[in-house]
């Protein structure tokens, strides 16, 4: 569902991405892991079509990001880590402007807001403004409005960071009942506890380049690590200082 093979990206002096190759099947809930400034959201700016490649070629849904934009972003939906909404506007509001965008009959756009403002308690809320809402609330809504058009392949940057408890439970719930459906969710975090209870499949970025990718079994081999190491022992192993490699060996016993 998605592909990549041998994404470059500079910017200026910097390579931020350093060929970048990934396959990433239908079905499945991947953990994109990596330190502040590895790549993760230069990559999945690449996936989505936001930037362009210097190199290599990205696949979603079986279209050419770069070659069919607009067929790929039909496809597809991205909740960054900082969503941009429209603070004079209701929530109802919004998501009927999200739908229009998307090509949603005005039918199904005013059912699918209903359903999404219900599941994410936004229904009280829904003809309040945006600019009024509460940061959790806002995420919420960002992640209401990227559902709408019922994309097969869902984006996610850092989804959780600021949340509450009750609110990130919810996204973690939501996110393992697409996957269900057949969904695909692709998903950048820096909490490693909750990429190992909800993906699938997790790749570790590091410089810009994937130094592991695969489930928790495929990551320990290539780490080298034990069957009862944890992912946040895999990632120091893979990712971290002489000085950490050592402490996570020495847990391991």
């Amino acid at each position: 569902m998605i592909r990549a093979v041998g994404l470059k990206k500079r910017f200026g002096s910097k390579e931020a991405v350093r060929g970048v190759s990934l396959d990433v099947p239908r079905g499945t809930l991947y953990g994109f892991l990596g330190p502040n400034g590895a790549g993760k959201t230069t990559t999945i700016k690449m996936l989505t079509g936001l930037v362009r490649p210097d190199a290599g070629t990205a696949e979603v849904a079986g279209v050419d990001v770069v070659r069919q934009p607009v067929e790929a972003k039909r496809r597809i939906a991205l909740v960054p880590d900082e969503p941009v909404l429209f603070d004079k506007l209701t929530g109802r509001e919004f998501l009927r402007f999200v739908g229009r965008v998307y090509g949603v009959p005005e039918a199904d756009v005013r059912r699918r807001s209903e359903e999404l403002l219900e599941m994410f308690d936004l229904v009280g809320a829904g003809n309040d403004l945006i600019g009024g809402y509460s940061h959790g609330m806002q995420q919420k809504i960002a992640l209401a409005a990227a559902l709408l058009h019922e994309p097969e392949v869902l984006f996610l940057d850092e989804p959780t960071v600021g949340l509450d408890p009750a609110s990130a439970r919810l996204i973690k719930d939501l996110l393992r009942r697409l996957v269900g459906r057949g969904g695909t969710v692709f998903m950048a975090t820096h909490i490693l506890e909750i990429a190992q209870a909800l993906c699938d499949e997790i790749g570790i970025i590091q410089a810009g380049t994937i130094l592991a990718s695969g489930t928790m079994d495929d990551l320990r081999a290539q780490a080298h690590a034990a069957e009862d190491n944890t992912l946040e022992d895999v990632f120091l192993l893979l990712t971290g200082s002489s000085q950490e490699q050592d402490i996570a060996a020495y847990l391991r016993g």
